[in-house]
């Protein structure tokens, strides 16, 4: 493991963000991710406005199978005219990883920062429980909301930013859960140097893909 791998280990692991890369060869992209538990209103705001993507969460196959949780490319292939529509992969190649958006029922339009985080950390908190957690699940959560749950499929499958932060989850012995954003530029994702600068300017860890699956 390189010494950059560790050291985003331990600031995930003290609830700070990190800049993450998959690969010039697939999106190109960097999101801003940090674990769930961490969540806070002011760090829903940073991503909204320093990123500017989707504000998503990603959880493990396990979490996924245990809250009884499908694709969403799954769901929709039983409607005569979503089916015609679903994309079997990606333009860079990959299935999507995308399951059901959810709110806490507590919030009011769940869009919010307050809202999104709360919704996270909810989450964050029922996960870690050992029983039950599908109707403590299904009990707290609705669905359409606005955060948007992806499935881990495995590094051996897809290599994307859901599987790399995950795997960077399991490494760090945090639940997994991890909360992303895609970075964008002026009409389209921000360059891979600029995302550089940014997590220069801010002390923040910028890390590829290639040195976690390398």
């Amino acid at each position: 493991m390189n010494s950059n791998v560790k050291r985003a280990l331990i600031e995930l692991k003290e609830g700070k963000m990190i800049v993450l890369y998959d690969e010039d060869k697939r999106e190109g992209e960097a999101d801003l991710i940090f674990h769930a538990a961490s969540v806070n209103p002011e760090k829903i705001e940073t991503l909204r406005r320093h990123a500017g993507g989707l504000i998503c969460l990603a959880i493990g196959k396990n979490i996924a199978e245990r809250l009884n949780l499908p694709f969403i490319s799954d769901v929709l292939a039983s409607n005569q005219t979503a089916a015609k529509m679903i994309v079997k992969k990606t333009a860079y190649g990959d299935k999507p990883a995308f399951s059901i958006a959810i709110n806490h029922k507590s919030v009011y339009t769940g869009i919010p920062d307050n809202d999104r985080a709360l919704t996270i950390r909810e989450f964050a908190k029922i996960i870690n429980e050992n029983n039950r957690i599908e109707g403590k699940f299904v009990n707290n959560f609705y669905t359409p909301g606005h955060v948007f749950l992806l499935i881990d499929r495995g590094l051996e499958v897809r290599r994307g930013h859901t599987e790399l932060s995950i795997e960077l989850a399991k490494r760090s012995g945090l639940s997994e859960a991890m909360v992303l954003c895609e970075m964008l530029g002026e009409g389209k994702a921000l360059s891979k140097k600029a995302a550089m600068e940014y997590a220069k300017s801010r002390n923040l860890v910028f890390l590829e893909g290639r040195e976690i699956y390398g």
